[in-house]
């Protein structure tokens, strides 16, 4: 099986790489022609690092018939990529942000649906089994009546622009995928966000969110999504019943004290890497047909949830999710 991952220009894309470069039975080619101009050889010199192929362009990529893309570009680039990889009927993996309106979000779910292939967008913490429990035990009425669900990502500060957008569009999408699981695809009604900046180094872009969602069957969701300069790991969730709660964290701390070599605090986080079980998802899912984690049709309802949220943000009041 052929994949390719698409530019360096995320932070997790030599994640994917080492990781796909692994795994059995996968061909994998790189490449990353839309270099920043202070590094027009990133790509290359990446590839080299890695000991993986690479491409100097995305019609070479396209030509080669990879039968999935792992797109890790910058987010105002994500349409072109998707269509591309559409067109070519490439199975797709893409990473957050997704897109930087729900116009092209919905451009990038149809431009697959035309190809006949998956658009699944990248949030590891959906394809836990530990999740998958939960999920279940929701479903057949353990905590109840399901009343509000509270959740928390707080990751490093990053250096963003404007298109990649701060902590409420990076680091939102990830709960309101967990929450868009438990809720069988119930689309949001109604939003109210609130954003600072402290910790941003770019004017305009946020580094904190904290964002209340309702939903027509009355379930009320409050999460906060920003920067931290200490991160607590996650994402975390709690759903709360009627009845019951139940937690969810996707990255809990195994071990945790202070480390002489680095003057500062250590974690060790337990459980599995959901990176790779999110990749043996994908690669299974191009013979199966089926996968697990959010697909196009809920990377457009979060990234209405998202686009809500920043009007909410500018204008201080609550906002009605378009459908």
């Amino acid at each position: 099986m052929k994949v390719a991952v698409l530019s360096f220009a995320h932070e997790r894309a030599e994640t994917y790489v080492r990781l796909l470069r692994d795994m059995p039975g996968v061909d994998l080619v790189t490449a990353d022609p839309d270099g920043p101009p202070g590094d027009p050889a990133r790509g290359r010199a990446m590839a080299e690092r890695l000991g993986v192929s690479y491409l100097d362009s995305w019609d070479e990529v396209f030509a080669s018939r990879p039968d999935a893309v792992v797109i890790t570009s910058e987010v105002d680039r994500h349409l072109e990529l998707v269509e591309l990889a559409g067109e070519a009927e490439a199975q797709v993996l893409c990473e957050y942000p997704f897109a930087t309106s729900v116009a092209d979000a919905k451009a990038m779910m149809d431009a697959c649906d035309i190809g006949g292939v998956r658009l699944t967008l990248a949030s590891p913490a959906c394809f836990s089994e530990a999740f998958a429990a939960v999920r279940r035990g929701i479903a057949e009425g353990v905590v109840g009546t399901l009343t509000t669900i509270h959740g928390s990502y707080n990751t490093l500060p990053a250096s963003r622009t404007d298109a990649d957008g701060g902590a409420l569009c990076a680091n939102a999408a990830y709960l309101l995928d967990l929450v868009d699981a438990v809720l069988d695809g119930e689309p949001a009604e109604q939003v109210y966000a609130q954003t600072n900046g402290v910790l941003s180094a770019e004017p305009g872009v946020e580094s904190a969110a904290v964002l209340t969602v309702r939903y027509p069957s009355g379930v009320v969701v409050a999460i906060d999504c920003s920067w931290s300069l200490s991160p607590t790991g996650g994402p975390v969730m709690t759903f709360v019943g009627d009845r019951a709660s139940v937690e969810y964290d996707a990255c809990p701390r195994l071990l945790g004290g202070f480390d002489a070599a680095t003057d500062g605090e250590r974690s060790e986080p337990g459980g599995v890497d959901l990176y790779s079980v999110m990749l043996r998802d994908f690669i299974a899912a191009f013979d199966s047909g089926k996968g697990n984690g959010p697909d196009g049709p809920a990377g457009l309802r979060t990234t209405r949830v998202i686009r809500a949220a920043y009007e909410s943000a500018r204008t201080g009041q609550p906002v009605d999710v378009g459908r």
